[in-house]
């Protein structure tokens, strides 16, 4: 580490401590982590019968009628942003936490994605690749390592601080590591949690020795275990008997033909009590020992049979029978969980996959039914698939949208799964970035702003848009409400500064020039001008109606007039048609339309400095519908995904467009609110194979609004809203 001058004897503890850089502030005070505490939004419910759809609508709606119920939650995220926004829900109420981060290594964020066969061919001629972390997983891992391990201690650290506050009293946490940085990480936890509350370093073999040129192999990875108290949640776990510990231990027989083992009647220590006196002229105390039980129960068991007699003298022993024996303690060596190999029935290719039976100890030791499971690296899904499977309560949270959409695959395979919520901090998130980055009063939400238009908000090519929030729409001027303690209102003049700052930046990333003069046409770039949109709405068909509107009137007007018929508009979220609905909408007008999401990474401000920033297309969605008196059938018959970071071979592997979509599902009456996905279809290991048609039959006769969300080969989604009118 470098060098850095100590903290100030005031700030100095007592004992001996871990220092790094970062982890105080020029004054001498501890870095405490960020706490603010942003509002979820839920962008999908799954697998919610009619019947909990209606009182959902109630909750929401705050009707009396409305039972809480609750609901699992997968959320996609940065946990620095979305462990705070636990804390006011859930601080002291999560029973276990399991976490496996980062090891080091840059390697945790990248998959292996594979191109499915041509639908239309008999032969096999899928294909895989290897995708590379996203802007926004780089953006983790500089967070992470940027400065190396001082970085990395500081994060860890303040990931713990937020963990331990989550935990509840009886709770426990399980740090999975290896030799990367164990050693470091214990020293944080010790100082988070405590040293007397350090309970197992748990060994987990796992994989066969690495070769190396000098040392012993690496063959195992370390799980830490601590407790928030003293009275944390254990519950003995046993494993089955080994054939060496039967060849060991249940070698004698009894004369019905029963093999036993012996074990010890005496303990380590003198009591003055009734186990403390001899028994049979056998005086343990002598050598400083005591029965483990009372004189009456030894004679019991002894009449029983079950005191052993050795022939040649020594002290008697308790015979325990083999047919007795469920197991043996597990102790703090887990050999007998084997890793995952090639082909493991759970397997589903993702790299960092840890095998269900590693969880399942963990969350039958440390955990009750009904009690609440926190997993915020949960990766290939395996703590809330386990967490489900036992009965616990489960909150799983990954920055990769990619793990998200694994994980949702995978409960969704589950028999009977129980309802869950896919959500995720949106808007909230990106307004309190935009109050912090841009001048007009730190820590100021915007306000309204006379004639600048709030136009668009993430972008529906991340699997992550708020639902509720592309319905509506955002109009060209609005009122932005603030969550709770978050921040003050600003001035309308702090509120405008603000707002043309963040178009300036958001326009300089583009690489494009700010115009003036313009309401809904902010820039320009190689001649075509430029829309950016706003950071806490969707951008809707209403808001390319006034943009078409604003172009055409510029055309050949001033000198910052149009110099081509198109226009690149830049939206954060994306109303459900607009796709396809503002692009025919503006080709009718003769304008040539691009949308292109602004990545979360311009929020990252290494990503910037470095040039990571890049704006992507949206893929486009073709959905034929056909419908026989209350029957509707959903057919898709195109779907074209933008070039993203798909490599050029997985391109060329790709000859049919049905091969991009690894998922797709239907809510059949959306009513405005999140997409709830009320029938879905997917790819998996064991069948590959995609149906792209399905059918409904609706109860009542009538007009339904239905929307089609489909999920890529690296979790993008894309969502399409039709008409259906059924007789």
């Amino acid at each position: 580490m470098p060098d850095r001058p100590p903290p100030p004897p005031s700030a100095r503890p007592a004992r001996a401590e871990l220092v790094w850089e970062g982890k105080y502030d020029q004054d001498g005070r501890r870095v405490a982590p960020l706490r603010v505490a942003l509002p979820f939004q839920t962008v999908e419910t799954v697998n919610e019968s009619a019947q909990e759809r209606q009182l959902s609508l109630l909750r929401e709606t705050g009707s009396p009628y409305a039972v809480k119920e609750w609901r699992n939650r997968l959320i996609w995220g940065d946990k620095k942003y979305v462990l705070p926004s636990l804390l006011p829900e859930f601080a002291g109420k999560v029973n276990l936490i399991y976490i496996d981060p980062p090891f080091d290594t840059g390697a945790d964020f990248s998959f292996t994605a594979t191109v499915p066969d041509h639908p239309d061919t008999p032969e096999d001629d899928s294909f895989s690749f290897t995708k590379e972390p996203s802007i926004i997983e780089h953006k983790a891992y500089r967070d992470t390592w940027g400065r190396g391990l001082d970085s990395y201690l500081q994060w860890f650290y303040e990931t713990a601080v937020l963990l331990h506050e989550l935990l509840h009293e009886t709770g426990s946490l399980f740090v999975h590591l290896d030799w990367h940085v164990v050693h470091y990480a214990k020293c944080v936890l010790d100082e988070v949690f405590g040293p007397a509350l350090f309970q197992n370093q748990i060994v987990w073999p796992r994989t066969n020795p690495q070769k190396t040129r000098k040392g012993f192999g690496r063959v195992h990875d370390v799980l830490l275990l601590y407790a928030k108290t003293d009275e944390f949640t254990w519950n003995p776990q046993l494993r089955p008997l080994s054939e060496k510990h039967l060849q060991r231990h249940y070698r004698r027989q009894d004369k019905h033909g029963r093999k036993y083992d012996v074990a010890e009647l005496t303990a380590p220590g003198t009591t003055k009590g009734p186990s403390g006196q001899p028994w049979r002229g056998f005086d343990v105390a002598a050598l400083g020992r005591h029965w483990r039980y009372s004189p009456d129960t030894l004679d019991e068991l002894d009449k029983a049979g079950r005191i052993y007699w050795p022939s040649k003298g020594g002290f008697p022993r308790l015979i325990r029978y083999l047919d007795e024996v469920t197991g043996t303690t597990v102790g703090d060596v887990w050999d007998d969980i084997s890793p995952l190999n090639m082909v493991a029935k759970e397997r589903i290719d993702y790299p960092t996959q840890k095998p269900e039976a590693l969880l399942e100890r963990i969350i039958k030791a440390s955990s009750n039914p009904g009690d609440l499971v926190l997993d915020c690296f949960v990766g290939s899904g395996t703590t809330a698939a386990v967490a489900e499977k036992l009965g616990r309560r489960w909150i799983a949270c990954d920055l990769s949208r990619f793990a998200i959409h694994t994980t949702r695959k995978r409960l969704l395979a589950i028999p009977d799964v129980r309802p869950f919520v896919v959500q995720n901090l949106g808007k909230y998130e990106r307004q309190a970035w935009q109050a912090q980055t841009f001048p007009g009063g730190a820590g100021n939400l915007p306000a309204p702003v006379g004639n600048l238009p709030t136009g668009s908000a993430t972008n529906s090519g991340n699997g992550m848009t708020s639902d509720s929030q592309a319905a509506s729409g955002s109009g060209a001027a609005r009122q932005v409400a603030a969550p709770d303690g978050l921040v003050a209102r600003s001035t309308h003049a702090e509120a405008a500064a603000r707002q043309r700052a963040y178009i300036e930046f958001i326009l300089q990333l583009y690489h494009a020039t700010p115009v003036r003069g313009y309401t809904w046409l902010h820039g320009v770039r190689a001649g075509r001008m430029v829309h950016v949109g706003a950071v806490d709405a969707p951008v809707s068909v209403g808001d390319v109606t006034n943009i078409a509107a604003e172009f055409r009137k510029a055309i050949g007007t001033g000198r910052d007039a149009p110099r081509t018929n198109g226009v690149d508009v830049l939206g954060w979220d994306f109303a459900f048609e607009l796709n396809e609905v503002a692009k025919q909408q503006a080709a009718a007008a003769n304008i040539q339309m691009r949308f292109l999401r602004i990545p979360r990474d311009v929020m990252d401000k290494r990503a910037v400095e470095q040039g990571d920033v890049r704006f992507f297309e949206l893929a486009a969605l073709a959905v034929e519908v056909k419908t026989r008196a209350r029957e509707a059938t959903l057919r898709l018959t195109d779907f074209v995904i933008p070039p993203d970071d798909v490599p050029e071979e997985a391109r060329r592997a790709v000859k049919h467009w049905s091969q991009w979509i690894d998922y797709w599902a239907v809510d059949w009456d959306h009513q405005g609110d999140t997409f709830h996905n009320q029938w879905q279809t997917y790819r998996t290991r064991k069948n590959p194979k995609l149906e792209l048609e399905t059918t409904h039959v609706y109860a009542e006769p009538g007009e339904y609004r239905v929307v089609v969300k489909v999920i890529d080969l690296l979790g993008n989604d894309t969502t399409k809203t039709v008409r259906v009118r059924v007789k």
